[in-house]
C-alpha cells in the first residue's frame, strides 16, 4: 500500500536531507527511481551527487568514469544506469556483510563503516499510536525523537484522518527521515502511528521499516513491532506453503498474515485469533481508519503505556516521549491485555492466554532511559538501587567513584552515594559520533573507544578509582577504556557491574551475541579481571539486582541471559545458531 505521501516524498530529494541516506532509500525501490533521481543530480547537482557518492562508498574508479562520461558525452541517462549499477553493488555487498555478522549472532550491528560491533547490546524498538489530535503526525515524531535511543536504524510514520492512510518511512535517525518539514504536513490526521526500529529479525533495509501498511478487507490497517516473536519461522513457512506471498523479512509481518486468514467478524477477534499462534515478545501498536490499538504480550516483556493531555490519548514504549508532548501517565498496558483508543474511549479485552510475569530485567539495567517509568516504576530510582546494593556486595577502598557515561551514570551515584566515595565525572562521553561516522581501517576497535570516550586526565591522576558499568558483554570497549584510565595515571583501579555476568543470549528482542562470544561464558570473574588487567572486579549478584529491580512490589522478571533460564523455550533452529 503506497499513499500519496509515499509517492510525492520518495521522487524527491529534500534539500536538508543526507544525498546518501536518500540514495540508499530509492535503491530499495527500484533501480528506475534511482536512476531517475541520478539523472536529475547529473544535471543540477554535481556536487551533491560527489558527496553521496563518496558517503556510500562506491569504487571510485568506476564511479569517476561515468561522472567523465556523462560531462564528456551529454549521456545522462547512460551514466545514471551505470552510477545505479554501483551504489546497488555496493549496498548488496554491504548487506552480505551484515547478514554474515548476524548468521554468527554477531553482538549489535555497530555503525555503518565500521567492522567492529560496540560492546553493549542494542535494544529492540520503541512504538508510539496517538489518537485524537489534528496535529497527530507532529506528536508522533515529537514522541520518536525522545525514544531514539530504543532504534536508529529506521523510523516511520503512519496517519489516518478517518478516510484516507498517509505513510512515510526512511532509514536513519528520526531528525534526518522527517527533515523536510513538507513531509509531516502531508501526513494528514488525528490518528498517528510511530515506529523506531532497531532489527533483531529482519535485515536492515527499506522494505523492512515499519509501521507496515496493509489493506484488509475491513480497510487499511497499519502496525508497530517491539519485540521478537520466537515461533514464526514455522508459521513462515507453513503460510508460505498455503500460497501467502510475503513482502518483507521480518517476523511482523507474519501477524499480518494471520490477522487476514482469520475468521472472526472483526478486528479484534482477529488480533485474538493471530497472537493465539504466535509466542514471544511484543508489545504491539496498531492504528485503522478510526482506532488505535495496542497490545502486550502475557508475559509482559516489553514496555507498553497510556498517556493522556486533554481528549488527546497516548500509547508509547517509555514515559519519557509523554513528557516531551506534555502527557500526563495514566497506566501501564497490562499483561496479555488489548485497548482500544476510539470513538467511545479506551476499551480493553484480553488475550486468552495466561502466563508468569516476565518484564525484561535490563530495560532497568540498560535500556530505558533514566527518567523514564518502565513496568510501572521509575528507571533512576531502579538504577540508584541497584548502584546502592552494588556498594554494600563490592565495596573497595578509593578515593573516587566514576562511571562509563551515560547509562552506568544513576547506578555510580548510588554507588556512591551508598559508599561515601566521591563521585566525580571522570569520563567525559562525545554526544557527537553519529552512526555514519567511518572509523579508520587500521586501529579501529580503539579508535573509535576514543572518539566516544576521553579522560578526565587531572582528575584521575594518582586516585585510587572505582570504575561503574551498567553491563558487560564482550569486554573489549571497556578494556580499551581501563587502558586510558591507567594510561592519565589512576593508582589503582576497580571495575564494578551493576548486574551479573552475561552468559546466554537472548531470543526475546534484545540483540546479544553468541555464547561464545560473551566474555563471562567461557572466563571466571577472575580471569575476566585479569583480561581487563584492573585491581578488583565486581558483579552484581543476581539476588541483588532483582531485589534492586523490584523494589517494594511483587515483580516477575526475565534473567534468561543471566541465567540461561528461559521464561518461554527458544525454538530449536535459534538455540542451534546463538549456541555457536
Amino acid at each position: 500500500h503506497r499513499s500519496k505521501t509515499d509517492r510525492t516524498v520518495a521522487d524527491g530529494l529534500p534539500a536538508r536531507a543526507d544525498p546518501a541516506a536518500d540514495l540508499r532509500n530509492l535503491a530499495a525501490q527500484g533501480l528506475p527511481r534511482l536512476q531517475r533521481q541520478l539523472a536529475v543530480l547529473l544535471r543540477t547537482d554535481r556536487a551533491r551527487l560527489i558527496t553521496a557518492l563518496y558517503r556510500l562508498d562506491v569504487d571510485e574508479a568506476q564511479a569517476r568514469r561515468w561522472l567523465a562520461a556523462a560531462a564528456r558525452d551529454r549521456d545522462v541517462t547512460t551514466a545514471a544506469a551505470g552510477l545505479a549499477e554501483l551504489i546497488v553493488r555496493r549496498l548488496d555487498a554491504k548487506l552480505r556483510t551484515t547478514a554474515a555478522h548476524r548468521s554468527r549472532a554477531h553482538p549489535d550491528a555497530g555503525t555503518p563503516g565500521s567492522c567492529d560491533p560496540p560492546d553493549k547490546p542494542r535494544c529492540n524498538c520503541a512504538i508510539v499510536g496517538i489518537y485524537g489530535n489534528r496535529n497527530a503526525a507532529v506528536l508522533a515524531y515529537q514522541a520518536l525523537y525522545a525514544m531514539q535511543h530504543r532504534g536508529d536504524e529506521s523510523t516511520g510514520i503512519v496517519t489516518s484522518d478517518g478516510t484516507q492512510t498517509y505513510r512515510h518511512v526512511g532509514m536513519g535517525e528520526v531528525r534526518s527521515v522527517f527533515a523536510d518539514q513538507s513531509i509531516l504536513r502531508g501526513l494528514r490526521g488525528n490518528l498517528a502511528l510511530g515506529h523506531n526500529r532497531y532489527s533483531t529479525t529482519g535485515a536492515t533495509l527499506l522494505h523492512n521499516a515499519q509501521p507496515f501498511l496493509v489493506e484488509f478487507k475491513e480497510g487499511p490497517t497499519a502496525i508497530s513491532h517491539n519485540g521478537n516473536f520466537t515461533n514464526t519461522a514455522a508459521l513462515r513457512d507453513k503460510l508460505v506453503d498455503e500460497g501467502a506471498i510475503f513482502q518483507t523479512s521480518s517476523d511482523t509481518e507474519v501477524v499480518l498474515h494471520l490477522m487476514a486468514r482469520s475468521p472472526a467478524p472483526d478486528l479484534i477477534g482477529k488480533i485474538k485469533d493471530a497472537f493465539s499462534r504466535v509466542s514471544g515478545a511484543y508489545a504491539i501498536a496498531m492504528i485503522t481508519r478510526d482506532r488505535v490499538i495496542g497490545l502486550r504480550d502475557p508475559r509482559g516483556w516489553r514496555p507498553l503505556c497510556l498517556g493522556r493531555k486533554g481528549n488527546t490519548h497516548y500509547l508509547v514504549s517509555e514515559t519519557c516521549a509523554l513528557d516531551l508532548v506534555g502527557a500526563r501517565y495514566v497506566r501501564e498496558v497490562e499483561r496479555g491485555e488489548i485497548v482500544v483508543l476510539g470513538p467511545d474511549g479506551v476499551q480493553s479485552h484480553r488475550l486468552e492466554e495466561q502466563a508468569p510475569q516476565a518484564s525484561c530485567v535490563v530495560e532497568y539495567v540498560y535500556f530505558a532511559r533514566p527518567d523514564s517509568r518502565v513496568f510501572d516504576q521509575y528507571v533512576d530510582t531502579a538504577r540508584r538501587r541497584l548502584g546502592e546494593t552494588l556498594a554494600d556486595e563490592h565495596p573497595a577502598d578509593a578515593d573516587i567513584v566514576i562511571a562509563v557515561p551515560d547509562t552506568a551514570n544513576t547506578a555510580a551515584l548510588g554507588y556512591a552515594n551508598q559508599s561515601g566515595i566521591p563521585y566525580e565525572l571522570g569520563i567525559i562521553r562525545n554526544h557527537y559520533v553519529g552512526r555514519t561516522f567511518m572509523a579508520p581501517r587500521q586501529d579501529q576497535r580503539e579508535f573509535r573507544a576514543r572518539v566516544k570516550f576521553n579522560t578526565v586526565d587531572g582528575l584521575l591522576k594518582g586516585r585510587r578509582v572505582v570504575v561503574v558499568d551498567d553491563s558487560l558483554v564482550r569486554g573489549t570497549t571497556l578494556k580499551q577504556l581501563l587502558m586510558d584510565i591507567r594510561k592519565a595515571g589512576a593508582a589503582e583501579v576497580h571495575v564494578r557491574i551493576c548486574s551479573p555476568p552475561i552468559i546466554s543470549p537472548c531470543f526475546y528482542g534484545m540483540d546479544f551475541p553468541t555464547r561464545g562470544e560473551l566474555i563471562a561464558s567461557g572466563m571466571s570473574v577472575e580471569e575476566i579481571r585479569r583480561y581487563l588487567r584492573v585491581d578488583s572486579l565486581g558483579f552484581l549478584s543476581l539476588e541483588g539486582m532483582l531485589s534492586a529491580c523490584s523494589g517494594t512490589a511483587a515483580r516477575g522478571f526475565c534473567d534468561a541471559c543471566f541465567t540461561g533460564n528461559y521464561p518461554l523455550p527458544p525454538a530449536p533452529a535459534a538455540a542451534t545458531a546463538t549456541a555457536r
